[in-house]
């Protein structure tokens, strides 16, 4: 089974570069997709229906702004919109595809949110990382083998970002977001895939790069996409990869197999 999980900053804008085809290259089983930016409506047939695959869309309301999707060679058992969470629910954050065969699995597309453009904003980060460890615990109390894949918008360790000494005090690496991400791994029992497969990666592993300089050029980046899975799952991980070959935004797509039946 493959799964990519990838930030579009823009559906439509990522299309224009080449991203369906290139996705029917991947030949990936899953696609989980942030920030969209658009409502279904504005969507021409080739990215509300892609070929061969099921899509879902959670939109935000708020038109040009947020939103996730996951793009499925099956179609899921079941879909789960949003997180029951009405403030979050209205921006588009949170979407849940239910397999029930061979094996119960749920993936997930999430886009966590940023704090970087106002202390209002960090507060609803906040609020965020609140509900959602309710409902991580929830997932992991389910008996469900889960992938949560998505933007977190947290660099978790010094290794996970180039200039990480003068980012201390900014949003995506304060000490209380990276101490809520080590609870997700160390107290939920939540794996990272991908330290799980390269624990010592440093400059390779970057999946985001600011449209600020030269620091996709220069490689100054941090790692904040992720496949984060139940132990049972992140066992069947084989191997993980950073597409880096075409750029489709701001955002690399993080590919990982999995030897499990899909």
């Amino acid at each position: 089974m493959r799964i990519i999980s990838l930030n579009l900053n823009g559906l439509r804008s990522a299309a224009n570069k080449g991203f369906i085809p290139w996705m029917q290259e991947q030949q990936a089983d899953i696609l989980c997709l942030q920030e969209i930016k658009a409502q279904e409506a504005d969507l021409n047939d080739s990215l509300r229906q892609p070929d061969g695959y099921f899509a879902q869309f959670h939109c935000a309301e708020k038109k040009g702004y947020s939103g996730v999707a996951i793009f499925s060679r099956r179609q899921p058992d079941r879909v789960v919109v949003g997180m029951n969470h009405a403030e979050f629910d209205a921006e588009g954050r949170v979407l849940r595809f239910d397999f029930d065969q061979p094996t119960p699995l749920s993936v997930l597309s999430l886009y966590l949110p940023s704090g970087s453009s106002s202390d209002e904003r960090q507060q609803a980060k906040f609020r965020f990382l609140e509900a959602f460890y309710s409902m991580l615990r929830e997932l992991r109390q389910s008996g469900r083998e889960v992938v949560l894949c998505g933007d977190w918008n947290i660099a978790h360790k010094e290794i996970d970002l180039k200039n990480w000494k003068g980012n201390l005090k900014n949003s995506g690496f304060l000490p209380e977001e990276r101490a809520w991400l080590t609870q997700v791994f160390d107290e939920l029992g939540w794996v990272d895939v991908y330290r799980k497969l390269h624990p010592e990666t440093t400059g390779e592993a970057y999946t985001w790069w600011s449209n600020r300089g030269q620091a996709y050029a220069n490689n100054v980046g941090w790692r904040i996409d992720y496949q984060i899975a139940s132990p049972g799952m992140a066992a069947r991980a084989s191997s993980t990869s950073i597409y880096k070959t075409q750029r489709f935004s701001d955002h690399a797509p993080l590919i990982v197999d999995y030897d499990t039946a899909f």
